[in-house]
């Protein structure tokens, strides 16, 4: 989900890029974004959007309001398992780090990025067959 009229082409071409990575990354989990005016309380929005995605437990929300300064990270009941709120508030310090010189868009995508890497599920490298 993209909302912001205002981006150009190629910043939704990374925005989209960014969950496209990430929703592979983490093999399991759907990424979401929405970027604009939040209508009310952003948490209450965030939680709202959230709700009404296709599969909300193995979903991650992302909500960033420019104009009211808001940044929400809502994640799914499994999608928890793997994105811990410690993890989440560390991606959206680095987004927070981005926007505080003005890039929005990079701030996004790389926080975004750091979530999809942060749920991926670790692969086995080998299986100890017991007889």
């Amino acid at each position: 989900m993209l909302a912001g009229d205002a981006l150009t082409p190629g910043e939704r071409s990374r925005l989209e890029r960014a969950i496209s990575n990430a929703d592979t990354a983490s093999r399991e989990l759907e990424f979401s974004l929405f970027l604009g005016a939040a209508d009310g309380d952003p948490r209450t929005v965030a939680r709202r959007l959230h709700a009404g995605l296709v599969k909300p437990e193995m979903s991650v929300l992302v909500l960033c309001d420019p104009g009211q300064r808001a940044l929400e990270i809502v994640t799914g009941s499994l999608a928890r398992r793997t994105l811990s709120d410690a993890t989440c508030a560390l991606a959206a310090a680095s987004m927070e780090a981005s926007f505080a010189i003005g890039d929005i868009v990079g701030g996004l995508v790389v926080g975004i990025q750091q979530l999809g890497e942060a749920a991926r599920a670790p692969q086995t490298l080998h299986a100890m067959k017991r007889n």
